[in-house]
């Protein structure tokens, strides 16, 4: 009797083809793992190992922030595995863990997704970090040690303001799976993240404010630009989970939304792209938000 050729294979295999076709070519995405669940009715697990089957493949990479593409048009040769388990350090293992959530979100992300990715035994990863908590811990410190805050800092407050946002926004927007595991009030207390905190602090130091009015500073300017990444990660999400790109939605709702402007006429405006680049509203934001604080220091200072 034939064996039966396991789920995430026989599901690789027709992803493969699609590839083979040219239905799928260089730089398209392939179907996310949520798509992959839904369309083959299959469990994230089954999902997560077509995806690294296919990357084991030599068929598709991951991308940051966009997800797993297409890496060459035709079948490559599988790509020969190396064991790894006398080679495996936390750093290998993070940056493994990076990869997955950066492709596939956090929701993808299991010491078993992680282990098969580096070809070695799941037992093996927790040498190394003692569960999925520990290992996000691991991943967020590695990721805002990235982007160092540079020394010595810029001259005047607002331009360390706007450097340290846009640092974070950087982050942000390369791996969209950070905003949510950062809290404005119970943060993790790690010494990457307290650094921006610091940064910012060091900033409003000698403008007059309270000390009240720094602390609350300190809070309010990075909550704002997690704020709107927390948009961009929802965006990423939802186009994953639907296929549809956010202009794609936008269009299948044309005669509901057209319908709405009798009563709203106003909401033309939304029509604008700048309103739907959510980089476009970061940088207006943080620039409205600074101005505001600079009215702020300024009045403090003419008291």
């Amino acid at each position: 009797m034939k064996p039966s050729v396991p789920p995430y294979l026989r599901i690789a295999g027709e992803i493969g083809d699609r590839i083979a076709r040219g239905e799928l070519r260089p730089g398209d995405r392939v179907p996310s793992a949520r798509l992959i669940m839904r369309e083959w009715g299959v469990a994230m697990a089954t999902a997560s190992k077509v995806l690294t089957t296919l990357r084991h493949d030599g068929l598709v990479e991951v991308r940051p922030g966009v997800g797993t593409v297409v890496l060459t048009a035709g079948r490559a040769t599988p790509a020969v595995r190396v064991p790894t388990e006398g080679t495996l350090t936390t750093a290998r293992v993070v940056e493994a863990g990076i990869a997955v959530a950066d492709a596939d979100g956090l929701d993808a992300l299991s010491m078993r997704q992680v282990a098969a990715d580096l070809g070695a035994g799941v037992m093996s990863l927790y040498r190394h970090v003692a569960n999925k908590d520990e290992l996000i811990r691991h991943m967020i410190r590695a990721v805002f040690a990235e982007r160092e805050l540079p020394a010595p800092a810029p001259e005047g407050w607002r331009a360390k303001l706007e450097l340290v946002s846009r640092v974070q926004w950087e982050l942000y927007r390369r791996h969209p799976w950070l905003a949510a595991q950062v809290s404005m009030t119970r943060p993790m207390l790690l010494p990457e993240m307290m650094a921006h905190t610091e940064w910012v602090l060091a900033a409003l130091e000698g403008l007059g404010l309270t000390r009240l009015e720094m602390t609350r500073e300190a809070v309010a300017l990075p909550a704002f630009v997690r704020g709107v990444a927390l948009s961009v990660a929802d965006e990423i999400e939802a186009e994953r989970n639907t296929g549809l790109t956010s202009q794609q939605w936008w269009l299948s709702l044309r005669h509901e939304v057209e319908a709405l402007y009798g009563r709203f006429p106003r909401l033309v405006l939304m029509e604008d792209d700048v309103a739907k680049d959510l980089d476009a509203v970061f940088a207006h934001g943080l620039a409205r938000h600074l101005d505001g604080l600079g009215v702020a220091i300024r009045h403090r200072r003419n008291r």
